[in-house]
């Protein structure tokens, strides 16, 4: 997606970090993810005087970014968190590779360039299964290179780190360390059990929330193996029924 690009780049320069020159790294000297040689070669086609590449600013970075990976994997055409895991894959291994593995994944011809007959093939399948196979295979074929020894701890750290952000883009969740809170409106403080099943006993039509939100505590108390966890279990589903049954009869007399 269009509106992806910022947060998938910002991703993906967490992992690559700043200047590197790693004497094993076949890319040789890099920053943020730029080779030396990509660098000369974006100053060179822009008629700009050749700098080192550590000296790259944050504009030339994202101009190479999108330029030279998000549109050739079409990033702005492609679902999201599909977009960011290719994008990753991209610039970690090279656009046609990256292309190639998620053609292989959606049936279509695996030519490196990704166009209307894979734009429409991802667009039939589901896009979390998508990035899953796509992790997963990427891993595999990581594991089979011979610098694996060297990088492989950090290659198999960003994969998985991809995989779980790409899926959470997917499933466009809250954060799970996020604490819900009931409107300004209302009075401060996080939602609980208790203060749901209160509202709804003063509202018949909030009988959806109380007994929505008193399954869920029970069966997080029945997946212990114990009878006191069975017994609390019982408890909750029964005041449940109970209050569910105690609004219903209120209604009729009303």
């Amino acid at each position: 997606m269009q509106a992806n690009f910022k947060s998938s780049l910002a991703a993906v320069l967490v992992h690559e970090g700043g200047y590197v020159n790693h004497p094993r790294d076949p890319g040789g000297a890099t920053n943020k993810g730029i080779t030396h040689r990509t660098y000369a070669a974006y100053l060179t086609r822009n008629k700009m005087p050749a700098t080192d590449v550590r000296h790259i600013t944050d504009a030339e970075v994202a101009s190479i970014y999108r330029n030279q990976y998000w549109s050739k994997i079409m990033g702005d055409d492609l679902p999201s968190g599909v977009d960011y895991a290719v994008f990753d894959f991209a610039v970690n291994s090279g656009p046609a590779r990256a292309a190639k593995f998620l053609q292989r994944i959606v049936g279509v011809t695996a030519d490196g360039a990704i166009g209307f007959q894979t734009l429409s093939a991802v667009a039939k399948m589901d896009a979390g299964e998508i990035v899953a196979k796509l992790c997963a295979n990427r891993l595999a074929w990581l594991k089979r290179l011979k610098h694996w020894d060297a990088f492989g701890r950090g290659w198999e750290r960003r994969v998985l780190d991809v995989a779980n952000k790409a899926g959470r883009m997917v499933r466009d969740l809250p954060s799970a360390t996020a604490t819900i809170k009931e409107p300004q409106a209302k009075a401060d403080g996080p939602i609980t059990t208790t203060a749901a099943i209160g509202e709804a006993m003063k509202d018949p039509k909030a009988l959806g929330g109380a007994v929505a939100v008193a399954a869920p505590a029970a069966s997080t108390v029945l997946t212990g193996d114990g009878p006191v966890q069975w017994a609390i279990g019982a408890v909750l589903v029964i005041a449940a029924i109970g209050v569910a049954f105690w609004l219903w009869q209120r209604g009729r007399d009303e």
